[in-house]
């Protein structure tokens, strides 16, 4: 008789009977009844393909509290996927077991539906009322070639530095197809904070984190839940489907593979990671390819949007060399960038070169840190420090990226990024050293929903980032969120921002819009 041990039960958890639904093992369920709106998260959706889509949940009667006031044993959740708001005419239903071992989460791959059009779907769990109602739209038919889709881009949701309005206005935003969120959906960092945050009235708020730094797995879903209790993450949710990636502060600030920027021995870093991946994996509406695994979890992706777009989104934290050292004294990173240097790693650098090939008028590399060079200056003209933690760490990897671009003469990519914190477009050369040079693609970078606090319009800082970065088209150190309309013709991208987020009611403004076309990477004035 074959022996299995917990690695090889943990490894091989993707075919388990727990992804059906069911429990192989004798064992009651509970039914309990509900004093707290279980549904206390709200109900996501994400991936969408186009005969269905993930939908998700996850049971929290109490947030705040350790296991969020669930027992600690598995519930029967009901789904209904229909095709009107009212649920006349529900085309899909059935059942899902909520598992203490995944935090009461449930992630639904729906299938079997219509290509290119809405659907809602919502929860229902004995004891309870029924959940909030999302709004999730299927994409195009494979080989169709639709009119447009329309996306969004945001991310970097520092929970003590501002109010989610941005998220709000998203949620308002029509006919959404997908949002896709580059990451920092949560910081992992204390309860101190030096941003003063204020309500409705003018008072100082408590918008603090509820625990001091995360750590384990508890802790990790203690965060997530603080995070998604909030009203405008859910409307935003509730409103589109979310194409989800990560990025560093879902784990640690600036981790890359096994390192974490302490010197952690690795060996122990990888605990915080997996537990880090795991609570990841439990809030997001991500599909059963996700599931995180002893080794870590596979999150890049490809999505196709019929023949108009296709989706390539990446991983740029799992695979990566160690950050470069700032510093000849850092004990804690990588001396030499070295022609052998990833960001992606071999694997996923392959399956990205593969990816390219197909015949869609455009490809999205959807990411989570600035592809294009950034050249910094000192007060005195001299060269400043290099953004180690973008891909002007790793200038061999952009190199070899730039390479498969240009080989292939594909002038049709276009990058969505963020984690600057900043608005930031603008296109990547074809060599480093040539900045206003030709180029290989259009970049997007999106600023944050709240990490930064309001920032400013303008200033000496952004002045000189555009007079020594010719290849720069925008910079904007405000909050937003950027809208990205898609055609056979043209991309058209609306740069919004806030006037605020320290304080409630944001104003939303749009700063720019440009135009690319397919046949060149060129930023045009919309």
């Amino acid at each position: 008789m074959p022996t299995f041990d917990r690695r090889t039960v943990l490894m091989s958890a993707g075919g388990l009977a727990l992804f059906a639904g069911l429990d192989p093992f004798t064992r009651a369920w509970a039914a309990p009844k509900f004093s707290y709106d279980p549904f206390a998260l709200g109900v996501a959706s994400g991936d969408p393909w186009p005969d269905g889509f993930i939908i998700w949940t996850r049971l929290a009667p109490k947030p705040l509290e350790l296991h969020a006031g669930m027992p600690a044993l598995a519930v029967p959740v009901r789904w209904e996927v229909a095709e009107d708001e009212r649920f006349a005419r529900i085309v899909r239903a059935g059942e899902e077991i909520a598992r203490p071992e995944l935090a009461h989460s449930v992630h639904v791959e729906v299938g079997g539906l219509q290509p290119s059009r809405p659907y809602w779907y919502r929860f229902l769990v004995e004891g309870g009322e029924a959940s909030p109602v999302g709004r999730v739209r299927t994409a195009p038919a494979g080989g169709t070639l639709p009119n447009r889709v329309r996306l969004g881009l945001a991310g970097c949701q520092s929970y003590p530095q501002g109010w989610y309005d941005a998220w709000r206005h998203l949620s308002e935003e029509p006919n959404l197809d997908a949002v896709f969120h580059y990451g920092d959906y949560i910081y992992e960092n204390g309860r101190t904070s030096s941003y003063v945050i204020k309500d409705a009235a003018g008072q100082v708020a408590d918008r603090t984190h509820a625990s001091d730094e995360i750590y384990s797995l508890d802790d990790y879903r203690g965060r997530y839940a603080q995070y998604k209790a909030d009203p405008d993450l859910k409307a935003a949710h509730h409103a589109a489907a979310f194409i989800m990636s990560f990025d560093d502060h879902e784990v640690d600030n600036n981790w890359a593979s096994v390192f974490d920027q302490d010197g952690t021995a690795p060996e122990l870093f990888l605990l915080r990671r997996f537990a880090a991946m795991q609570a990841w994996y439990e809030h997001m509406p991500v599909r059963k390819a996700q599931f995180p695994r002893p080794d870590g979890l596979t999150m890049y992706r490809r999505l196709d949007y019929g023949r108009l777009l296709r989706m390539h989104v990446l991983d740029t934290r799992s695979y990566r060399s160690d950050q470069l050292c700032d510093r000849p004294e850092e004990q804690a990173c990588r001396r030499e960038a070295g022609p052998d240097s990833t960001m992606l790693g071999t694997a996923q650098e392959a399956w990205l070169g593969e990816g390219l090939r197909n015949d869609a008028c455009w490809n999205l590399i959807a990411q989570q840190v600035r592809t294009m060079p950034l050249v910094r200056r000192q007060p005195d003209g001299s060269p400043g420090p290099i953004a180690t933690d973008s891909w002007d760490g790793y200038p061999a990897a952009r190199a070899r990226l730039v390479r498969t671009i240009v080989e292939r003469n594909l002038t049709n990519v276009v990058i969505a990024t963020g984690d600057a914190h900043i608005h930031n477009v603008g296109v990547v050369p074809a060599r480093d050293d040539e900045l206003d040079g030709p180029a290989a693609a259009t970049e997007f970078l999106g600023t944050s929903i709240s990490s930064g606090g309001d920032g400013v319009a303008d200033s000496a800082a952004r002045q000189a980032y555009l007079r020594y970065n010719p290849h720069f088209a925008l910079m904007n150190q405000q909050r937003g969120y950027q809208t990205f309309d898609i055609t056979p013709a043209e991309w058209r991208a609306d740069i919004k921002a806030l006037d605020q987020v320290q304080s409630p009611g944001g104003q939303l403004n749009t700063l720019a819009r440009y135009v690319v076309s397919p046949d060149k990477p060129k930023l045009h004035i919309g």
